[in-house]
């Protein structure tokens, strides 16, 4: 087994795999106590090598294995690939193009909603994983043969998988499909959080819109204090509590105290003040300057024999095609689509409007209609 612990020999293994058309890739990483995630292992194999680096050995320069996950002349292949790659455009500020995600290759090719790569080794390859080195502080020294051989075999199997999934693709003539799922998971804008956009990932029930210049600074506040801190945004302050700070609006510091979710002397915290401060300036925002709450759709509710339509042809569509419903439309696509022939979603786009875009229009607009023959419900023109 390759395992590198030192600049020489990852550019020696560089420039042994620098010719390949691809190279598989999985990393290891710890991200349960910190904001950035702490990269302990990248495992990379061709066709004919592999290796398991450790990007924690002391000294040891990465930029060889850098220069291979940018090179435009290899393809990368990795499984369920959006948190390695955060991890490496988090370290360089780029992606690492081009991408093969063999969790979408799944999902393109039949075999079901977000497979696993658990599952697409015991059904491609029919090989059962020990699953008992899962768990494992990738971070600590020395690691365990078992360890090793469980981290590496994640990129050996892929290997086969890939090939397999690839061929599939082509034989049914899906391979751009997935090419234009891998140019979203290419894009730097999917990986660029903005600190001041981060309030949109609060689930917020029942907020009046007065009271949204609050929560967005408070986890403008909070992003920004997790990230110099490095450690989850949480160990800053949890949803609720800045939910809870939103609505009661206390009117001082001391007041802070009094909310449930807010911890008993927090108030006399240098934190707190920070954050009171931003509290503040998102309290006196105007309304009229604040952004509309929800989907922006005037909260009209579709039609629900409309949409309960649209479920139906969805299902329909990916039992014949044998693609992932998740893939194509989620029931927030479906609610548009019933709403507006026009709406801004994926399923409107590309491949997914040729095998279900235009056939949900057509029955939405009475060009096409729903029958039950023999027993089975079909779709047909009018």
């Amino acid at each position: 087994m390759n395992i590198i612990t030192d600049s020489k020999a990852l550019a020696e293994f560089c420039q042994q795999i620098s010719g390949e058309t691809y190279v598989t890739v999985d990393t290891e990483f710890l991200r349960e106590k910190t904001y950035w995630s702490k990269l302990c292992l990248v495992q990379v194999a061709s066709d004919n090598h592999e290796a398991i680096i450790d990007p924690l050995a002391d000294g040891i320069d990465l930029a060889p294995l850098l220069d291979i996950l940018y090179d435009k002349n290899i393809l990368k292949v990795f499984h369920a690939a959006r948190q390695d790659l955060e991890i490496f455009f988090n370290i360089t500020g780029k992606v690492p193009t081009p991408i093969f995600d063999t969790q979408v290759a799944g999902m393109v090719a039949g075999f079901g909603e977000s497979v696993g790569y658990e599952r697409l080794v015991r059904d491609v390859l029919n090989i059962q994983i020990d699953k008992t080195s899962r768990f494992t502080d990738w971070s600590k020294r020395p690691l365990s043969n078992k360890q090793l051989v469980y981290a590496l075999a994640d990129v050996t199997h892929l290997r086969d998988i890939y090939k397999h999934l690839k061929q599939l693709l082509e034989d049914n003539g899906r391979a751009h499909w997935l090419t234009e799922e891998m140019h979203i998971l290419e894009s730097e804008k999917t990986y660029e959080l903005k600190p001041e956009n981060v309030w949109r990932r609060i689930k917020m029930r029942n907020i009046k819109k007065q009271n949204l210049g609050i929560i967005m600074k408070l986890a403008e506040w909070r992003e920004n204090e997790a990230r110099d801190k490095n450690v989850p945004r949480n160990r800053i302050m949890k949803d609720d509590a800045i939910i809870e700070i939103a609505m009661q609006r206390p009117k001082n510091l001391q007041a802070l105290d009094g909310l449930r979710s807010i911890p008993k002397g927090y108030s006399r915290s240098e934190k707190a003040k920070k954050m009171f401060t931003q509290y503040e300036i998102g309290r006196k925002i105007p309304e009229e300057d604040l952004p509309e709450l929800g989907t922006g759709q005037s909260r009209q509710k579709a039609d629900t024999g409309i949409l309960e339509m649209m479920k139906v042809v969805l299902r329909l569509v990916c039992e014949k095609e044998d693609v992932a419903a998740k893939l194509i439309a989620n029931s927030a696509d479906l609610e548009k689509i019933a709403l507006d022939d026009q709406a801004d979603v994926a399923a409107l786009k590309g491949w997914r409007f040729e095998i279900f875009g235009k056939t949900a229009l057509d029955i939405k607009n009475g060009r096409a209609a729903l029958s039950i023959k023999d027993g089975i419900v079909q779709i047909y023109k009018i």
